[in-house]
């Protein structure tokens, strides 16, 4: 934005700035300044300044609980669309409101005040919710970067399968015509939640989805044949000793989330490969993960020695529920 805007609007004015003269716009002065004495009592002065405080908060309150905050989308390459209105330079997307790109279209979004979201070809989303301590859009197909820097989760992704949580990150999310998804975590973060089962997924780890079944963690540098076992467990039925037969050290992450996963016959078998390569802490017992029991299950994560989990915890209890 140039400087000259904020003077005399002839510079290139910036999306945020015209959003705020969009809402603040109808409680402008209009008509011929007031006449004021040459002299105002001190007192009087003292009231001017209380009531000019006032009016200043009222009006900014007021804005906020007019219509909500829309997202300013800018164009990138191609053609996208947001609803029918093609994109020329910068557009807003307002809640309920579709953005759709092409095969030769990208977008970049502003993400209310808290990040940004790169939408790649091909990719359909919609805005469903912003708040000031949510914000929530749907991806029906299509790809994704996001890079937010705000609390732990204040913004989500629902997809067909899945909602990806943020958790302070930079990650991709890319879900194909049939709702399966793959979300790559780059930096920081996310958490994969579908009907009550949770994932945590740190930097340099993914997940997949399908519709109705929430993969399970694992690191991108994971063999081949870990991540073949691990695709069918997840989604053919396979047999967890599989996984278990491929796994090393750093794949106790995944293991980590098999122990809430694996068929009961299978626990057993997950505790002691996952005993075999991260001893368990003190507090944690087989005859304790045998029943699942979830203290012991977050004693054995902080083993791990990636994050406490009681941070995530603390975050889940604070913020509103996934929908």
């Amino acid at each position: 934005m140039s400087d000259r805007y904020l003077w005399n609007k002839s510079g290139e004015p910036d999306p945020e700035i015209e959003r705020l003269e969009r809402l603040l716009g109808r409680f402008q002065h209009r008509g011929a300044p007031p006449l004021l004495p040459r002299r105002i009592p001190f007192r009087h002065r003292q009231l001017a300044i209380a009531a000019s405080i006032l009016v200043t908060v009222s009006a900014a309150w007021l804005a906020t609980r007019g219509p909500r905050p829309e997202w300013s989308v800018a164009l990138v390459e191609g053609a996208p669309r947001v609803g029918s209105r093609a994109i020329v330079g910068s557009a807003w997307l307002g809640e309920g409101e579709w953005l759709e790109t092409g095969a030769a279209s990208r977008a970049s979004m502003r993400v209310a005040s808290i990040g940004q979201v790169d939408v790649e070809p091909n990719t359909r989303l919609r805005l469903d919710k912003t708040r000031a301590d949510e914000h929530r859009i749907r991806l029906e197909r299509g790809s994704i970067t996001a890079m937010i820097y705000a609390p732990a989760r204040t913004f989500f992704v629902n997809t067909p399968s899945a909602t990806a949580v943020d958790l302070g990150c930079r990650y991709s999310l890319d879900v194909d015509e049939q709702g399966a998804g793959l979300l790559r975590v780059i930096l920081g973060w996310v958490g994969f939640e579908h009907r009550g089962l949770e994932s945590f997924i740190p930097e340099g780890a993914l997940c997949a989805t399908r519709p109705g079944r929430l993969g399970t963690p694992y690191y991108e540098d994971s063999s081949e044949a870990f991540r073949a076992a691990l695709r069918r467990f997840d989604f053919e039925q396979g047999p967890v000793t599989e996984v278990l037969a491929e796994a090393r050290r750093r794949d106790a992450l995944t293991l980590w989330h098999l122990l809430m996963r694996a068929e009961p016959s299978g626990i057993g078998r997950v505790y002691d490969k996952m005993a075999e390569l991260v001893p368990p802490p003190p507090g944690v017992t087989r005859e304790g993960m045998l029943r699942r029991d979830k203290r012991m299950h977050d004693l054995w994560w902080d083993a791990l020695g990636l994050e406490n989990i009681e941070w995530w915890r603390k975050w889940k209890g604070l913020a509103p529920p996934v929908k």
